[in-house]
């Protein structure tokens, strides 16, 4: 689920081992799906919300925050997988507050909340299968459609990045208790090359 961008590793002479590899959030399905959840958001949130409401604000930054969290938090696992976990983990905290938006905007206006079995919930959560998914993948039901509908895509559509971001907490959460975090990853190299 992590994907780092090698720009050392083990066959350049040197690299030392002690900085890991890191980076390579765009390759990360989570990032990928955050990013969809952030343009299509600041679509929403232009057509149906307010723009000079606190909500509508909140709304985007919100999901800006899943995003950039991920993105960061890739870049800082080269260093500390504790600041991964941290920033992963408020990238989740972020969509999940965002998902509670899309679901007050549907209340409140006494509009339907789709449930998994709903067809028309069924066609979105397939879109993510698509081969060369993007923003346009999905304009149809975030730029032409009701209200109704535009929510409940996204819904769908945060519900499948929560669930990879929750996955990715899973496996972030085995690699440092199995591997430590950079303190002890420098205590090990410079042991074994002591006793070399």
């Amino acid at each position: 689920m992590t994907s780092q961008h090698p720009t050392a590793g083990p066959d350049d002479k040197s690299w030392s081992g002690v900085i890991g590899l890191h980076g390579g959030y765009r390759d990360l399905k989570s990032f990928q799906h955050a990013e969809l959840v952030y343009d299509a958001t600041v679509t929403f949130c232009d057509r149906f919300v307010d723009k000079k409401s606190r909500t509508h604000d909140q709304m985007v930054q919100a999901a800006r925050s899943g995003r950039q969290n991920i993105a960061e938090g890739s870049q800082a696992s080269g260093t500390s997988k504790k600041t991964e976990l941290k920033l992963v983990s408020v990238a989740r905290a972020s969509l999940e507050e965002l998902l509670l938006d899309y679901q007050d905007f549907l209340r409140q206006r006494s509009l339907p909340l789709w449930t998994k079995d709903y067809p028309q919930a069924q066609a979105v959560r397939k879109l993510a299968y698509t081969p060369n998914r993007s923003y346009s993948s999905y304009r149809s039901y975030v730029e032409e459609s009701s209200p109704e509908t535009a929510a409940n895509s996204l819904i769908c559509l945060i519900h499948q990045t929560n669930y990879l971001l929750d996955q990715q907490l899973r496996q972030l959460d085995k690699q440092f208790l199995e591997q430590g975090g950079f303190t002890e990853k420098m205590y090990r190299l410079r042991r074994d090359r002591r006793d070399v």
